[in-house]
């Protein structure tokens, strides 16, 4: 089950100096980790707001068939729904569109991860002269965000570096999270800024979202040819070791039966990092151009969880925050870009 907590920090204890005030230069170094990538809206898209047991909704849908909805706690999207033939719409994340929890198990849809992901060592993690502290995933998952920035065919999220508690991160880092609609289905982006003058950043993000199947063991998930690298983390903790080996593509290359559980893999040797899910009647594609690592990850409940991952758990023994495997560094001054793509489609 997963959890939270975010404990208390004397800021006299933290020896990382924070700036006051934003600072966006025009000089700043744009570090992207793929090509930039602006949809182009396929016909106008309508935003909406709803509030649904107790929860702030913004709705994103286009005239073709397409709807997102996004829960502004935690910026995370509960609904990814398409438009069949006849009219009627269909969702393809676990629980779509719910807003309680369930009575048991995994209670979300598509969890955004960071400014680390999964877990830390006993919930805390050295960086530099500071502590950093929370549970799975980070405090994105928890932030409360403000109402979006709509543009033509996106909504964009942001977290000022004032907004962040010196507990759940340091240095005066922002974030810009966008949804957009467009011919190529939904686009996810993170846009990070290190205002920091002097220190280098380190972050690591992703998302986790849970994909709806009648059975993790029996759905159809094609990967792509490539060489693949597993890292193994008995008890959430990577301990060193990995398995490395050549796929020709076609069928998940992965145990089953392991599941429920976690498959942490490397794409840096998969040329073409794009992946599909297919049921009867549905299908996901996912393109990971662009993304280091990926998480697959069930309880064994009707879902599938394929996770784009800009890093990797802690390590037992643990390193500092910095030294993390996979993470993700941004110079001062830098901006640092990432996405990836859904596109969800009814077959006949």
């Amino acid at each position: 089950m997963e959890h939270f907590s975010l404990l208390k920090q004397p800021r006299n204890l933290v020896q990382i100096h924070r700036r006051q005030k934003p600072r966006f230069d025009l000089d700043l170094k744009t570090v992207r980790l793929q090509p930039r990538d602006h949809q182009k809206p396929m016909t106008t898209v309508s935003h909406s707001t709803q509030e649904k047991d107790g929860a702030i909704l913004d709705i994103l849908e286009d005239g073709h068939g397409q709807r997102i909805v996004i829960d502004r706690l935690g910026a995370e999207m509960i609904s990814l729904q398409v438009k069949g033939a006849d009219s009627l719409w269909q969702g393809f994340l676990y629980r779509d569109g719910e807003v309680a929890p369930p009575a048991s198990g995994w209670a979300n849809h598509a969890t955004v991860m960071g400014y680390f992901l999964h877990r830390l060592a006993g919930e805390e993690s050295q960086y530099r002269d500071a502590i950093i502290r929370g549970g799975n995933h980070g405090f994105l998952r928890h932030f409360k965000f403000e109402a979006p920035r709509v543009s033509a065919n996106a909504l964009i999220y942001s977290v000022h570096p004032d907004q962040i508690p010196l507990e759940a991160y340091p240095l005066r880092v922002g974030l810009e999270l966008s949804y957009s609609l467009g011919e190529e289905g939904l686009r996810v982006g993170f846009c990070f800024k290190n205002e920091e003058p002097e220190l280098d950043a380190h972050v690591s993000f992703g998302v986790h979202p849970g994909f709806a199947v009648r059975s993790p063991v029996d759905c159809n998930v094609t990967f792509p040819p490539g060489h693949y690298v597993r890292y193994f983390a008995p008890g959430n903790f990577l301990d060193g070791s990995t398995e490395s080996f050549d796929f020709v593509g076609g069928d998940m290359p992965f145990p089953r039966e392991d599941l429920p559980g976690s498959f942490l893999i490397s794409l840096a040797g998969v040329p073409s990092p794009k992946f599909q899910i297919e049921e009867a009647g549905r299908r996901v594609e996912l393109d990971f151009t662009g993304v280091p690592f990926m998480t697959l990850w069930s309880d064994g409940g009707p879902f599938l969880c394929i996770e784009p991952c800009w890093g990797l758990p802690d390590s037992k023994p643990q390193k500092p925050f910095q030294e993390k495997v996979g993470i993700q560094v941004l110079a001062p001054g830098a901006t640092l870009e990432a996405s990836f793509g859904i596109h969800a489609s009814i077959t006949p």
